[in-house]
């Protein structure tokens, strides 16, 4: 016990006393970890409180907030992940487990709030295209190395992103099921190419608690326009990664901070047909990703 615990009276005595006998009454957990994250989480919290005088009545608002977020989430939308991105607490999460724990830049990014299992398995140079979506061609071209640059062969890479009216496919009765979702292989250079459109910055959904915060704290919903990736390969960590349109005007004030200078590609515009063939403006992007030895774990799913 810590000597604040040593000396406590057997009930609660004042609010000076209250941390110490919740502190103590958890002493016998015994799962280490479950041990060190409550006491920590009890601690803070209780000066949380103390810090800011929080009053009843903001107590009461505080936990109706809570509840309405679980309130707020189904199948189709995950407003815990979205409060937690709003918060900047996602990104936090991300840096502390990547990148020599958060010393350096790294290419892992939040996993977000859309992401969906078994996306349909797609031929390199496919389309994720799946019904009549308006926006630019786009022709990605990625690589994914190892440490020492060298491509990794058989790494299943989910791609998703959102359409330019701002919605992934399963926010919008109007897309196609799976539209822009696909699951590529990279083959012995490493690569995975792939057809989409060029994405464009959306807000997140405002219609729930998350959405009251940034009016109350008068923050814009924006995200800038990006492509989500998710790397899987026995013997590498799972890489999670978004990778955002450069010109975007958003990219410095990311609703939810998901944007560093690792994570901005090059979204080039080409020039006369695009390589299928078809005519109108088109862009082409070619980045590289690099994933680290480690365990491969799959996300659950925020959403079904």
């Amino acid at each position: 016990m810590t000597a604040i615990e040593t000396d406590l009276p057997k009930i609660v005595e004042s609010q000076a006393t209250l941390t110490g006998i919740v502190l103590r009454a958890m002493a016998n957990t015994d799962n280490p970890r479950l041990a060190e994250i409550m006491r920590s989480l009890v601690t803070h919290l209780h000066d949380f409180a103390r810090e800011v005088r929080l009053s009843e009545a903001e107590f009461d608002t505080g936990i109706d907030f809570l509840n309405r977020i679980g309130q707020a989430t189904n199948d189709s939308h995950n407003e815990g992940i979205l409060m937690s991105d709003a918060l900047g607490f996602s990104t936090l999460i991300c840096l502390l487990n990547n990148g020599d724990d958060g010393a350096t830049e790294t290419d892992a990014a939040l996993l977000g709030p859309f992401w969906r299992m078994n996306s349909p398995r797609t031929e390199n140079g496919g389309s994720i295209v799946r019904c009549s979506t308006p926006g630019a061609a786009l022709f990605a071209d990625i690589t994914v190395v190892d440490e020492a640059g060298q491509p990794i062969e058989g790494v299943d890479v989910d791609v998703w992103q959102a359409s330019t009216v701002g919605l992934y496919e399963n926010q919008d009765a109007d897309q196609a099921h799976m539209n822009l979702r696909g699951k590529f292989t990279t083959g012995a250079d490493g690569k995975i190419t792939f057809r989409s459109i060029k994405p464009a910055g959306y807000p997140v959904p405002t219609d729930g608690p998350t959405g009251d915060l940034l009016r109350a704290q008068n923050r814009h919903p924006y995200r800038p326009a990006h492509v989500h990736l998710l790397g899987f390969k026995e013997g590498y960590k799972t890489l999670i990664t978004q990778i955002f349109v450069d010109k975007d005007s958003n990219l410095e004030t990311d609703v939810v901070f998901g944007v560093t200078r690792a994570l901005v590609g090059d979204f080039q515009e080409g020039q006369g047909p695009a390589p299928d063939g078809t005519d109108g403006p088109w862009y082409r992007l070619e980045h590289r990703l690099t994933m680290k030895p480690g365990e491969a774990l799959l996300p659950v799913p925020p959403i079904k």
